[in-house]
């Protein structure tokens, strides 16, 4: 009888360790889940916005008011917050402290750096709105789309330098200003300047012209 009794025991024991573990794993799930969707929130910088808290228009409709006091403790505020400017913000799990802040519309725009082959140029991307990328100068890459997904920005390009491929790059960004640009993953990084129109003075061949040339 005592030993039915000592079989039963372990039985219920050994349910219980597996009840917990297949619990546990349920958690670890939700958690990998929360981790790996996107949890950006898209919208537009209100005017009631100051120094410490932002006023969030979402693309939904909503209206959100949120501190972003950890987001620049952090240095994850990319750009500045204007009244009028389309912003992605990630928040905290409650949706009521932004955690990290980046301007789309300072994000947007022609980047460039010198060409880092043999320095005679200007190659960069083209960062446009609805997600469209597209190369400056380049000759063997074709930059065909970008993204945010939580915080990190992808880039997408096309090579062409023997084998045509598509490539997916995913960046942590280091610094969004009016006039500068930097990203980074731990193959590659990139620094750009915004780049500016050609002031470039305008000259006239005159050996194969003749007075009349210069009347309007």
């Amino acid at each position: 009888m005592l030993l039915i009794l000592m079989m039963v025991g372990l039985l219920l024991a050994s349910c219980g360790s597996f009840n917990k573990g297949k619990a546990e794993e349920s958690i670890d799930e939700v958690d990998v889940e929360y981790l790996s969707r996107d949890s950006t929130v898209y919208g537009i910088c209100g005017r009631e916005s100051s120094m410490n808290s932002l006023q969030l228009v979402t693309d939904a409709g909503d209206t959100l008011m949120l501190p972003i006091f950890d987001a620049q403790e952090a240095g994850k505020v990319f750009g500045g917050i204007k009244t009028g400017d389309r912003l992605a913000v990630i928040c905290n799990r409650d949706s009521t402290t932004a955690v990290m802040v980046i301007n789309l519309s300072d994000l947007l725009g022609d980047w460039v750096m010198e060409d880092p082959i043999d320095g005679s140029g200007e190659v960069g991307i083209s960062i446009k709105d609805g997600g469209v990328a597209e190369s400056i100068n380049y000759t063997t890459i074709q930059y065909v789309s970008w993204r945010l997904i939580n915080g990190k920005l992808e880039v997408v390009n096309n090579r062409d330098d023997g084998v045509d491929f598509e490539e997916v790059g995913l960046y942590d960004i280091l610094y969004i200003g009016p006039d500068s640009l930097a990203y980074k993953n731990d193959e590659e990084s990139f620094s750009y300047h915004r780049q500016r129109p050609s002031n470039e003075p305008h000259y006239v061949d005159t050996e194969d012209t003749s007075f009349d040339d210069f009347l309007y």
